[in-house]
């Protein structure tokens, strides 16, 4: 591996600068698809970043379906990637959270609603052991703490993997930013759409029936509460 294909980063931002490094890197060598990429020591070292940082970029590769992991032999490129290509986050020019929030709702009810009936149509017994335990996860949090972030995302994950259909989780990665704002306390409120807690469990169930339509209805029931304390908690 040529290192002056991926210069060493700056402590800002590394997820994404390791993203676009990598990708550059890619470009640069001509890899094409099933070529392995350097181990994760290797890219450390020439990215002068720890380990956990490499495997959120490769889980991220993963999610957008241009890299594959071999258990015992590496990461292996399923399609050429370039930052161009890699990176396109989908995100509103606005400075109006509550305008911002709204926009993102749209396209999240339309996504999770479809993404709640698929999974209950397709998820597997091994699909719906996993969105239990996010689910688990989020209650005991939401108990301790009266509120969650990341176990709530970690769950809606669970749901768009059962689908067993990549595009929802790649269609996610494309507007992390923009979603992450419904999992970071908006309005500096810990109570934004705590109410809605309650039917992420009876989504589970619907889901757990192979209900396709209670599961959207259960979705839509999250959802509304998200809108409602979007409009209360901004005026």
């Amino acid at each position: 591996m040529e290192k002056s294909l991926i210069p060493s980063l700056p402590p800002i931002d590394r997820v994404r600068q390791v993203v676009e490094a990598l990708a550059d890197y890619v470009e640069g060598a001509g890899l094409k698809a099933g070529c392995r990429l350097p181990a994760e020591r290797e890219l450390m070292a020439a990215l002068g970043v720890g380990r956990s940082t490499i495997r959120e970029v490769i889980s991220q590769f993963q999610a957008l379906g241009v890299v594959e992991s071999r258990k015992g032999s590496g990461n292996y490129l399923l399609k050429p990637i370039s930052r161009r290509t890699i990176h396109m986050p989908l995100s509103l020019d606005t400075e109006n959270l509550r305008d911002a929030l709204l926009q993102t709702l749209q396209v999240r009810r339309g996504l999770e609603c479809e993404a709640g009936m698929l999974a209950a149509q397709m998820r597997t017994t091994e699909d719906l052991g996993i969105i239990e335990t996010r689910l688990e996860e989020m209650e005991r949090v939401h108990h301790a703490k009266g509120a969650s972030g990341p176990e709530d995302l970690a769950f809606h994950l669970a749901v768009y993997d059962a689908t067993h259909n990549p595009l929802f989780r790649q269609l996610l990665e494309q507007m992390r930013e923009t979603f992450e704002r419904f999992w970071s306390h908006p309005f500096e409120r810990f109570d934004f759409a705590r109410r809605s807690f309650p039917f992420h469990r009876t989504l589970f169930n619907a889901i757990a029936a192979q209900d396709a339509e209670a599961a959207r209805c259960e979705t839509l029931k999250i959802l509304q509460i998200v809108e409602e304390d979007i409009k209360e908690m901004s005026t």
